[in-house]
């Protein structure tokens, strides 16, 4: 049995019609013992395209969209092989991945998750691996100071997003685009916390099998190109909604109640900032799309400073 055959391959698909084609176009040569698609109610015709370009494929087809979370759940559950490779719907494996990463795995029996390097279209490198998010972090990530630090050589290269990616070993967890899945580890932990609808899914997944012994690696042995944003259901205010909720959901989960407290304390400043960029530029600005945005902003950074989003 070839190395790669030890592979299955799984995709969760919401609304990546457009890019779906790639994405299992590549997998046709990476040679997976059998790869599946976990269609989350696509409105865009997904899952169509699907039974009608690729029916080797099999499709699991929900009646509705049940969270990315969830879905890899049903797709590593219907997997046979002892590794999985999850892809978002607007992610491609260049060619070789299936093979690097079970090297890699097969060598580091420690390690759980193993993320691939990530590049954009274009070629340039997408930052994938990251500490987890303490109060600390979180205002380094959303006050901006982390563009600071990519500035700065000697600061940018200790630090994990800003760092040039090139080392394999360790991190505290990666970006959920491309996961090479150990199915034994994942299975240990109960796979996904389905109670993270959208975003934080990877760190707490990461963050748990950590407490259970296993290791979260990043492994440039393997690049896949990654388009971002393309399954996100909702337009970017919704997102954030998202990204905040989870947040304080994953610090409820796994850390102290003074520790949310300082998460508190950080995103109240944080949220106090925007609060007050965004209403100077909401004076100024006349053209009325943008002024809706902002609007709606501006009430979302208000409900996370009163502590309504969570």
């Amino acid at each position: 049995m070839s190395v790669a055959a030890r592979f299955s391959a799984a995709v969760v698909s919401y609304d990546t019609r457009e890019h779906l084609p790639a994405c299992l176009a590549a997998l046709e040569h990476e040679g997976a013992s059998e790869t599946l698609v976990v269609d989350n109610a696509s409105p865009d015709g997904s899952a169509a395209l699907v039974r009608e370009r690729f029916p080797s494929v099999t499709l699991i087809a929900n009646d509705t969209n049940v969270g990315y979370g969830a879905a890899a759940n049903q797709a590593l559950a219907a997997c046979s092989a002892e590794y999985v490779l999850l892809l978002n719907g607007d992610a491609v494996p260049e060619p070789g991945t299936l093979a690097a990463l079970a090297r890699y795995l097969d060598e580091h029996p420690e390690a759980g998750v193993v993320g691939p390097l990530l590049r954009y279209p274009d070629g340039r490198l997408q930052p994938s691996c990251y500490p987890f998010l303490t109060p600390v972090n979180v205002l380094l990530v959303m006050s901006g100071v982390n563009g600071v630090i990519g500035r700065i050589p000697l600061l940018r290269a200790r630090h994990l997003p800003t760092s040039p990616h090139r080392r394999a070993g360790p991190v505290p967890w990666v970006k959920g685009a491309a996961l090479a899945v150990r199915k034994v580890a994942f299975e240990s932990v109960g796979g996904f916390d389905e109670s993270f609808f959208l975003y934080s899914e990877e760190q707490d997944l990461c963050y748990r099998l950590g407490r259970a012994g296993w290791e979260t690696h990043f492994a440039p042995v393997a690049t896949v190109v990654h388009v971002g944003g393309a399954s996100s259901p909702e337009g970017q205010t919704a997102v954030s909604e998202h990204v905040f909720r989870n947040l304080v959901h994953f610090y409820r989960r796994h850390y102290s109640p003074a520790r949310l407290v300082a998460l508190r304390f950080v995103l109240a400043f944080l949220m106090t900032g925007r609060i007050a960029r965004d209403a100077a530029l909401l004076s100024r600005e006349r053209e009325q799309t943008r002024r809706r945005q902002l609007r709606r902003d501006i009430s979302l950074w208000r409900r996370v400073l009163l502590g309504r989003v969570s």
